[in-house]
């Protein structure tokens, strides 16, 4: 699957005074935009399958970014348009950045063999 680069943890989350934390505008555009890609290219469906999760991480551009603050969106989104029931699937989860700009994830999802996650 390929998603578009998704908001930093800075930007997704807003603290609005008598409801709490929620997500930002900018989070809620790119969950949606996430959810018309996946319900265009028939992504699969692991419902409550224990997951491995490889994502490369291609910047929109040169700046430093930190790996782990693009995942809260990205997983989020993926949970939101049904690709898994929640996030706590994931046993297996990497990242790496890619070496060249892009501007999006490449993710890759795998059931992961429920008789060596008993055998551990």
């Amino acid at each position: 699957m390929v998603l578009p680069f998704p908001p930093s943890l800075n930007t997704y989350w807003r603290s609005v005074p008598g409801k709490g934390v929620l997500i930002s505008e900018k989070g809620r555009q790119y969950r949606s935009a996430v959810q018309a890609l996946a319900a265009s290219q028939n992504w699969p469906k692991f419902g409550e399958a224990r997951l491995s999760v490889h994502i490369e991480a291609w910047a929109p551009d040169k700046r430093r970014r930190d790996l782990d603050n693009m995942l809260k969106a990205a997983l989020d989104a993926l949970t939101h348009c049904g690709v898994w029931n929640d996030d706590s699937q994931i046993d297996d989860l990497r990242i790496v950045r890619a070496p060249m700009v892009g501007g999006m994830l490449k993710i890759q999802v795998n059931a992961r063999d429920s008789a060596l996650l008993v055998a551990r």
